[in-house]
């Protein structure tokens, strides 16, 4: 008997599932894994009535900075008035941000009343013999269902893996695809190529389509130049080259590019200005396909309120603590340049935590190097994580200070703040999925600083300060 059918058998005459109990049965679910292909949620969302087609969409794929530039677009289109859905993954503060409309979380009451529908569909489903959807087909249909019932105008859908056989790839439409720095992940899966990587990435494109990218290296821009004529479509490349840096420090930007002056960003990172660009080539290409309906204030106001946790974001000060989901080699180069570029001379003291199957050997050695100290963490999610010793090993050659493997993420960042100086700086980086804990266990004691283990006062950024 499947996870769907037991689980309605065993609520047998209930009336109403609560949401502890659809987290349940979708963390049953994902303990069978993923599978790459669209057969399964074709049948799905035909069950439910293809809630998608609906929907019309901009979709975004690429290795890094997907969620930055989601942020950008969604909330641009937001303060132009559209009623706008956003659907990414993964999370870092909570399980229900993977599903948004106008940047507010849906409610658990409206989660569980759809998790109950297409629980029912999948029995449906199963009861003819057909296939069990993975927990991602699953959460996508989910989103497509919320999005039909509150009347989204457009939605800004984010690939979970690759782009041609993911799931989010049923969707038909496609205003724009939207495409951020493509280059080596998940190897084994999409390819050992970035070549064969931009290749599967690239079936997101729709004939007709809007296709914007960010600057890409001449192989992958080859292929989705290649893509986009065979479905009838142009290519607009972001041009991060012509954008002027008029401000910036580890709280924000302020720049200049496309005819626009002072655009002001509360992300930082270098590689952020890369994604706003890429953001704002994307809004121009939907204004044009959709009645120029976004204003210059919209494009602003969208700019300054968009914010994206996890992604160089400052939690405190005094010292500063940055949380960054650089998991990839790419993503680690960037982080390091940023980290150059707002701290120079500064002592670093770093939290480290990946996945198994990423590059960790190459991205310590980039990253290790800076850090006066380095806590290695195990991540929440056993059955993936490289467990912190491991990382120890594979790290420390790379790093001139000491390595310590911790037995959780919280003692991790006790130990960091007992530590840290004044004018210190603590990075956590790594894969996402940790992030949120750190957040959370940093906030946890900045109400009430004398709680921190390290008796200091710590500045909680709230936002950001004008100067």
């Amino acid at each position: 008997m499947t996870v769907a059918a037991k689980e309605n058998e065993r609520k047998g005459n209930e009336n109403n599932v609560t949401y502890k109990e659809a987290r349940v049965y979708l963390d049953k679910v994902s303990k069978y894994g993923s599978v790459l292909g669209l057969d399964t949620v074709r049948e799905l969302l035909r069950e439910l009535g293809d809630p998608q087609e609906d929907l019309r969409f901009i979709h975004v794929a690429g290795t890094n900075g997907k969620g930055s530039v989601l942020a950008f677009i969604s909330t641009i289109l937001s303060e132009a008035g559209y009623r706008t859905g956003r659907y990414i993954s993964p999370t870092v503060i909570s399980y229900l941000e993977r599903i948004q409309i106008d940047g507010k979380w849906i409610p658990e009451a409206e989660f569980t009343e759809l998790v109950e529908e297409v629980q029912k569909a999948i029995v449906r489903m199963e009861t003819r013999g057909l296939g069990s959807p993975t927990v991602f087909e699953i959460e996508t249909a989910i989103a497509f269902l919320y999005f039909r019932k509150k009347q989204c105008d457009l939605v800004v859908l984010e690939t979970g893996l690759g782009g041609a056989e993911d799931a989010t790839n049923i969707v038909n439409n496609t205003v724009a695809a939207v495409f951020t720095s493509i280059s080596r992940d998940h190897m084994g899966i999409l390819g050992d190529t970035v070549e064969e990587i931009a290749e599967k990435k690239a079936g997101i494109i729709k004939a007709g389509c809007a296709v914007v990218s960010a600057a890409q290296e001449p192989e992958v821009r080859r292929i989705l130049e290649g893509r986009a004529a065979k479905c009838g479509c142009a290519v607009r490349f972001a041009r991060p080259e012509e954008a002027v840096v008029v401000r910036e420090d580890h709280l924000g930007q302020t720049f200049s590019y496309g005819g626009m002056e002072h655009l002001k960003i509360r992300v930082s990172g270098s590689y952020q200005i890369l994604n706003a660009v890429t953001a704002w080539e994307a809004v121009r290409a939907v204004n044009e396909r959709t009645g120029n309906r976004i204003t210059e204030e919209a494009v602003r106001i969208g700019f300054e309120k968009a914010q994206w946790p996890g992604r160089f974001t400052c939690v405190t000060e005094e010292p500063v603590f940055i949380v960054d989901g650089a998991h990839n080699e790419a993503g680690a180069v960037w982080l390091r340049k940023s980290v150059e570029r707002y701290f120079p001379g500064r002592r670093l003291l770093c939290i480290m935590g990946v996945f198994r199957d990423k590059e960790y050997g190459r991205i310590g050695e980039i990253m290790a190097p800076l850090a006066d100290r380095l806590y290695t963490v195990s991540l929440p999610d056993r059955n993936r994580t490289l467990p912190a010793k491991e990382l120890k090993t594979a790290v420390e050659p790379y790093c001139k200070g000491k390595v310590l493997a911790m037995e959780s993420i919280e003692q991790a960042v006790d130990e960091a703040l007992d530590e840290a100086g004044k004018e210190d700086v603590i990075l956590a980086f790594g894969s996402l999925s940790y992030l949120g804990r750190v957040i959370e266990k940093v906030l946890r004691g900045c109400p009430s600083a004398s709680k921190m283990t390290c008796g200091r006062s710590h500045k909680l950024v709230t936002k950001r300060e004008e100067g």
